[in-house]
């Protein structure tokens, strides 16, 4: 009988199996694929986002069926691609997720917003490293929730190196995740997975939590992923979920 299949699907930094150094072994027990999203390449320049063309990939890459896992931005397209096929989907496992169109309305949420949509409205003015030093400065001066992408830490400067300009590159063309057409995938385990250091994702966590999901906070700031609770977390999530289909 062939193993299951769990699909990947990474934030805004790394992308394809750089991006869940801790669940390469879940090889050894699953069919799993580490996605590459619309944009990301470590050749070609960045393209802004497509979430059709996202979806498409995730759809594919799901074949007959199986589990999916997404962190952060990556979230987003995960759970469309998932509203757009649920039978198709065995479980979600969300990991920090930005679905703040979710809680939109929410007050971490209206505050982020608040703070950042200025900064969207101003980016096609802006060159990629003045967008990034601005983005950096509002999030941490504000304790509000950085990305994953590579340079949101205090202190950073303009980029060193190629990869790192293709990252901020990448910075500049995302578009407001509180857009996304979102909603709840009805009849779909859900675990949510978050670091407990930011209260804006705690509260995403909440809202899904009430909906049905299970959430544990495992640490590691913004990538609980790479904790071992977290490792251990969706081990054995994928496990019942498993079980609970045969």
């Amino acid at each position: 009988m062939p193993a299951e299949r769990v699909v990947f699907v990474h934030g805004a930094g790394s992308f394809g199996a750089a991006a869940w150094p801790r669940q390469h072994g879940l090889a050894l027990d699953y069919d799993c694929l580490f996605l590459k999203r619309h944009g990301f390449d470590d050749v070609e320049p960045p393209l802004a986002p497509d979430a059709e063309a996202d979806i498409a990939v995730i759809r594919d890459a799901l074949g007959e069926g199986g589990h999916l896992a997404a962190h952060s931005a990556g979230a987003v397209p995960a759970m469309l691609a998932a509203l757009r096929d649920p039978g198709r989907v065995h479980s979600l496992i969300l990991c920090e997720p930005a679905v703040f169109s979710l809680t939109r309305d929410l007050p971490a949420t209206r505050a982020y917003r608040e703070l950042l949509q200025p900064l969207f409205d101003a980016a096609p003015e802006m060159t990629d490293e003045e967008y990034e030093r601005e983005f950096v400065r509002r999030v941490f001066t504000t304790g509000a929730a950085a990305s994953d992408h590579r340079a949101a830490r205090p202190g950073h400067t303009a980029p060193a190196d190629e990869a790192a300009r293709r990252s901020a590159a990448r910075l500049r063309m995302q578009t407001p995740p509180w857009d996304a057409p979102l909603d709840i995938v009805p009849g779909v385990p859900t675990l949510v997975l978050t670091g407990g250091w930011e209260p804006l994702y705690e509260e995403v966590a909440d809202f899904l939590v009430s909906t049905g999901a299970e959430h544990l906070q495992v640490g590691g700031n913004h990538r609980p992923q790479d904790t071992g609770a977290g490792r251990k977390a969706i081990r054995e999530f994928l496990a019942r979920a498993r079980r609970t289909e045969q």
